[in-house]
């Protein structure tokens, strides 16, 4: 990359990367480089459309350190090839592949040729709500003949093409192709150990009492048939606090009734029915959760 043309080429396509996709740092391979980015919102679709070759894009702890980790990356092969490392496993992705690469966690991106591909932001919450805060498999090709790899690849782009899509169904569209791909980002885990099913069991009986008052880690604890400090224990082990999470459930389930709540449909009704008996306190931690007060929140989905 002798070229000065070429070396301010290489510098502005990082810059755009570091600025839309999060922190990355990358080197040069041998070849020619090639480095362009797209960048589209459809409401809650954020993704980018990455053009490149010639480069190694990478993040290690540091870059995470001075970015944002709370997202995923979705990547769509649309030409060419791709190698991807995370977690000790390299994939390889070919036009129509798909692989999820975590944020929080150092990756590494290899374009020896020419390739193009779609770079889908989706937030840590979706993944956690679908996947059940279950392992999920970063760096996996899931291959093209997958039916289910097939019917995300025809959502994503229907949706990027159609401008006329609402908040309310983008997000549903993101969550759908989430759904979709659940079962192959989860294939490892199909024959779950004891303490994996315990804790399934007690995300159940959260969801099933979710609006009762007497929902506390006591309660939970010895309906489970286990010591409270087994519970936090339990919670702690997937980097979760229970008060916490029971929490962050009603305040996702309240977000869903927000959606198509009407105008004249109180608030703090909506706050008290999930267990926000204050709706200061709701109209707080709604703000924590999700950038914006709970009519703000109404107000968008419209």
């Amino acid at each position: 990359m002798a070229c000065a043309s070429e070396q301010e080429k290489y510098q502005q396509w990082l810059a755009q990367i570091n600025q839309v996709c999060g922190r990355f740092d990358a080197r040069p391979l041998e070849g020619e480089f090639i480095g362009e980015l797209e960048t589209s919102y459809a409401r809650s679709l954020k993704l980018s459309t990455v053009t490149a070759g010639g480069v190694n894009l990478f993040r290690t702890r540091q870059e995470i350190k001075n970015g944002n980790d709370a997202w995923f990356y979705t990547v769509f092969q649309l030409e060419g090839s791709a190698e991807l490392e995370q977690d000790d496993r390299r994939s390889i992705l070919k036009t129509g592949d798909i692989t999820l690469i975590d944020a929080s966690r150092p990756c590494s991106i290899y374009w020896q040729e020419k390739s193009r591909q779609i770079s889908l932001l989706v937030p840590r919450q979706i993944i956690e709500q679908q996947c059940r805060f279950q392992e999920v498999s970063c760096a996996l090709t899931l291959s093209r003949s997958l039916p289910t790899v097939q019917l995300s690849h025809r959502l994503l782009q229907e949706s990027m093409g159609n401008a006329d899509l609402s908040d309310l169904e983008s997000e549903a569209a993101l969550e759908a192709m989430v759904c979709l791909l659940r079962p192959a980002f989860q294939q490892r885990e199909a024959v779950q150990p004891r303490k994996e099913r315990q804790f399934q069991n007690v995300l159940s009986l959260i969801d099933d009492h979710i609006q009762s008052e007497a929902l506390r880690p006591e309660w939970i604890a010895t309906e489970s048939g286990m010591s409270v400090r087994s519970l936090y224990r339990m919670f702690a082990d997937k980097g979760l606090v229970v008060a916490q999470y029971i929490k962050n459930r009603r305040l996702d389930l309240c977000a869903q009734v927000l959606r198509t709540a009407s105008d004249d449909e109180k608030l703090a009704g909506i706050g008290y029915s999930w267990g926000f008996a204050d709706h200061s306190h709701f109209s707080t931690a709604f703000k924590q959760r999700f950038g914006v007060s709970p009519g703000e929140y109404r107000k968008r989905c419209r």
